[in-house]
């Protein structure tokens, strides 16, 4: 058993983080910090936890965990560890995108490493630390990667996502009050939204030169969920596509093709991400679907955690969907 501590464990991503741990069988949760709520259940913030856990918010931090989850507002990760030194033998795990970019990978000594699995898995394998992926950037990424690496993003890419009202935070704003929310859609943030640095920076790496990625992300009147459609132009037939894609992903544990068209009925509440392929004329449509909770934050988190210290990749994270 290895002891985790949560950073932050109040909003969405560490409410779902600690469900998470608290059914794995490899961790034991050590602490689950937060200055607002601290001596309080952790039952107050996360209401479908009680009778689950006697878990109570702490206002004490051990440094001497074995793991360290950072689920902090974007900004906040830095000065936190800043203000905080642990053990040379924890491993840290941060969510926010802090660290995500190169230019901000090495902080104070320590060399953060892109966390996504379908990419770089033997970098997290013997990492110590760790920058999760963006929502966003997860969703689009998985769908990109099989053609960047055979050096075929060589055109423009298109982009469409939406998101569930989840992946704005559990703070409330304006567009994620209920009563504007409902029944209501609309675009945010046209081509400059921030995950586009770390798809970008991933993306031109596999597919050795400059890709003209132009995002343009959704705001939907559902709370859990990502779909996103790529589309780029391509030089090949769908078979050949879809070989490309199989061959890429034929490890990945998470991640899988489907001959059907995809919607988020399939993913949601799991940590799995479904790719589909489809083929007009000369243009290539990659849609991908994810849960911006679970493969776009705090599942994907949970995968890094046990790629970093040899446990099965899917320990703790074979999670039902939501179907129905």
């Amino acid at each position: 058993m290895i002891k985790a501590g949560i950073i932050g464990g109040s909003g969405y991503t560490g409410g779902e983080l600690i469900r998470i741990l608290l059914n794995h069988p490899q961790v034991e949760i050590d602490f689950v910090y937060s200055t607002t709520k601290a001596e309080k259940p952790v039952s107050d913030a996360h209401e479908d936890l009680l009778g689950v856990t006697n878990i109570r918010f702490s206002s004490q931090i051990n440094k001497e965990v074995d793991v360290l989850f950072l689920c902090l507002g974007h900004g906040n990760s830095k000065t936190f560890l800043t203000e905080n030194n642990f053990s040379g033998k924890t491993k840290i795990i941060d969510l926010s995108n802090d660290f995500r970019l190169k230019n901000d990978s090495v902080f104070e000594g320590k060399e953060f490493v892109y966390g996504l699995p379908e990419l770089q898995k033997n970098r997290i394998k013997s990492a110590q630390y760790i920058a999760n992926p963006g929502c966003f950037a997860t969703a689009i990424q998985l769908a990109l990667l099989p053609l960047a690496q055979n050096k075929l993003l060589n055109n423009e890419v298109h982009i469409n996502a939406i998101t569930g009202s989840t992946g704005a935070g559990v703070q409330l704003s304006p567009s994620s009050h209920f009563s504007w929310r409902n029944n209501n859609i609309s675009w945010y943030k046209p081509f400059t939204h921030q995950h586009l640095g770390e798809i970008s920076e991933s993306i031109e790496k596999l597919n050795n030169s400059k890709s003209n990625i132009y995002f343009l992300p959704y705001r939907g009147n559902f709370t859990r969920g990502i779909l996103a459609s790529c589309y780029t132009k391509y030089d090949g037939s769908r078979k050949e596509a879809e070989e490309l894609y199989r061959s890429y992903y034929a490890e990945a544990v998470f991640t899988k093709i489907s001959e059907k068209e995809i919607h988020l009925k399939q993913v949601v509440n799991t940590n799995n991400c479904h790719l589909h392929i489809h083929i007009h004329d000369d243009v290539l449509l990659i849609t991908s679907v994810i849960d911006n909770l679970l493969k776009g934050a705090s599942g994907q988190a949970v995968q890094n955690m046990n790629l970093m210290f040899g446990f099965n990749e899917n320990e703790g994270l074979n999670l039902k969907a939501s179907y129905f």
